[in-house]
């Protein structure tokens, strides 16, 4: 990907510094391999097929801490295992002194000698009182919709023409199959196992799960047969397919009349549409490699992937990416490759509105390595290597955090 982006936006992104901001975001969030155990049976279904079909596979690394495997991550952690920025990185920003400011509307971005110099924001106190703050750097991270509406309104970003453009978001789908053993798939981490033997073609393979609620809005099923699959919701697998879309969408601020919503208009491209009907091709082989009794793609009745067009596709879109994309030439990006916006000195995306393109994997650590990357930037100076993962339990947690908790408080 980064020699993608080399040859496509002239983006020289040392992989070296890459690296060292990707093993400093993997060690704060505590990123870890699940085992086969915590995964669950859902994920051992998807490892026999992969076996038996010789496909290149994996248990996937994620940000956990004494994880037990309840099986709701996409609803809420209910143990507090998930390690997101409430539990990680916002601590150790107040402990080094950051002030957290919530229900602050920003407005505004005080922009003097076309260099940026603080925010405005209104307070959402109901007395119409408004917050200025003022500083060296401002970094926008309000993420990839709202990025780009905030630079627009503030008529900033935009000389390109790109600002808004380009987005991407990573289509998905999933099927269901009825298995022989019980499965429960509730039980263990439904993204636990992943099959990348089709990356290179834009098809990634993920594992997806979840409790009785989720299965029967999920199910691609009516009638009596939804009642049937429900009833045998215990023997029940499923698994997702994800594709790294060429399709590219827009979005503008909303017109008078709209209700203050901004417009998103994507719309998939037939290429994407065929990595769909090789996808759901191979998921309904996956499936049946483990031993399907029956197999639920999300189709419509008589509808083979073969002959799938696209409003025959049930599709999801859980990554989007690319509306403030980084470029070398500000006629072709918003932002230069030190992710600073091409007009304005002293203003910054961290954000997924920074990717110039679909990643074709969950972007987090990519978004939060390239805000590490930018903060040594800020700061001039090199992005320290650690000195190697911190010892571990039989749980995958580490014992301490030490040296990098100082590095950051430092």
């Amino acid at each position: 990907m980064l020699e993608r982006w080399r040859r496509e936006h002239g983006l020289e992104l040392d992989g070296g510094v890459l690296d060292a901001c990707f093993e400093r975001v993997e060690r704060a969030l505590s990123v870890v391999e699940v085992s086969p155990e915590l995964a669950g049976a859902n994920a051992t279904v998807a490892r026999r097929g992969a076996e038996r079909l010789g496909w290149s596979h994996g248990y996937l690394r994620r940000n956990a801490r004494g994880c037990v495997g309840s099986g709701v991550c996409a609803f809420g952690c209910p143990t507090s295992a998930k390690q997101h920025v409430g539990i990680t990185y916002l601590p150790r920003a107040q402990a080094a002194g950051a002030t957290v400011i919530t229900g602050a509307d920003v407005q505004r971005i005080v922009v003097e000698g076309a260099r940026a110099r603080g925010v405005r924001a209104r307070l959402a106190s109901g007395g119409g009182e408004y917050l200025e703050v003022r500083a060296p750097w401002v970094v926008v991270a309000a993420g990839t919709i709202h990025t780009p509406l905030l630079l627009a309104r503030n008529g900033l970003g935009a000389a390109s023409g790109q600002l808004g453009r380009n987005l991407v978001l990573h289509p998905a789908t999933a099927g269901f199959a009825l298995m022989e053993e019980i499965v429960d798939m509730a039980r263990g981490v439904p993204q636990s196992f992943y099959i990348d033997e089709f990356a290179s073609e834009g098809i990634m393979f993920e594992g997806i799960a979840g409790p009785p609620a989720y299965a029967a809005l999920s199910l691609p099923l009516t009638g009596a047969r939804h009642a049937a699959a429900m009833a045998s919701y215990r023997h029940l697998a499923q698994f997702g397919l994800m594709v790294s879309d060429r399709s590219r969408g827009s979005m503008r601020l909303p017109r008078r009349g709209r209700g203050g919503r901004p417009l998103i208009r994507y719309d998939i491209v037939e290429e994407d549409v065929a990595k769909f009907r090789v996808g759901l091709a191979r998921l309904d082989e996956l499936f049946r490699g483990a031993g399907a009794r029956e197999v639920y793609l999300p189709l419509p009745a008589g509808v083979s992937p073969e002959r799938a067009r696209a409003r025959d596709l049930k599709l999801l879109a859980f990554h989007p990416l690319g509306t403030a994309r980084a470029d070398v030439d500000p006629a072709r990006g918003v932002l230069d490759p030190n992710l600073r916006v091409h007009d304005v000195e002293g203003l910054y995306v961290a954000d997924g509105s920074a990717m110039p393109s679909s990643l074709g994997v969950n972007p987090q650590i990519t978004i939060m390595a390239l805000a590490t990357r930018l903060a040594h930037h800020l700061l001039a100076q090199s992005v320290p290597h650690t000195a190697g993962d911190a010892p571990r339990t039989a749980q995958g947690i580490p014992d301490t955090a030490t040296d990098e908790e100082a590095q950051c408080r430092s």
